[in-house]
């Protein structure tokens, strides 16, 4: 059997499905992980990565079973389901990419004035700094009621605000990459479906084929 033959699409369909399910199942048990530790007390955060996790998983799982059954009208839907994601995929990767310090500044100076108390103080607590950036007068009287252990041992602790830039940084530009990576994977799994779609199994009845 050559590697372009019946068998060889299949078995290529599969093991790119078992991948998504594994990362599926990967995003949902680091998002009730970190729930059930209060690492991340925003539920919004949370269920946007455990959505995320189911919604991989089923697609993985509907692209199995259509390889495994050679199913036309599931494999139709899950090429058609995968193309979208990749686009969107890698718009949002793209953009990840693309975002600087400034425009960085900009979403943490909006996400920080919309954020509860309650969740400024275990930032500051989480990230061992006060304030935000001590541009405002909210941002000195956030630092004067700060909480974190920075307090207790100096006068002055960094300010949160540059914490976040390095970090908020480098995860746009993990998940920047990691998400362009992902995005071809997709289309790899279109064109797979697409042609596994169109091949002959060779055990059924010719008569059967569409």
């Amino acid at each position: 059997m050559v590697c372009g033959g019946f068998a060889c699409s299949k078995n290529a369909l599969c093991a790119l499905n078992v991948v998504y399910m594994l990362v599926g199942l990967l995003l949902i048990g680091v998002a009730a992980w970190a729930k059930g530790l209060d690492l991340v007390s925003s539920i919004h955060i949370i269920g946007g990565v455990m959505a995320v996790g189911v919604f991989l998983l089923l697609i993985a799982v509907a692209g199995l079973v259509g390889a495994v059954n050679h199913h036309q009208v599931l494999l139709f839907f899950y090429m058609i389901i995968l193309g979208l994601v990749f686009i969107f995929q890698f718009g949002i990767s793209c953009s990840c990419l693309a975002i600087n310090l400034s425009k960085q500044t900009d979403v943490i100076n909006a996400s920080w004035s919309v954020m509860s108390n309650k969740t400024r103080d275990e930032l500051e607590r989480s990230f061992d700094c006060c304030g935000l950036f001590n541009l405002t007068t909210l941002d000195q009287q956030d630092y004067a009621f700060c909480t974190a252990i920075c307090k207790s041992r100096s006068p002055t602790c960094q300010m949160c605000g540059e914490k976040f830039l390095k970090h908020s940084d480098e995860a746009l530009k993990i998940l920047g990459g990691v998400g362009l990576f992902f995005s071809f994977t997709e289309i790899l799994g279109v064109w797979l479906a697409m042609r596994f779609r169109n091949q002959k199994d060779p055990r059924a009845n010719p008569s059967a084929f569409l």
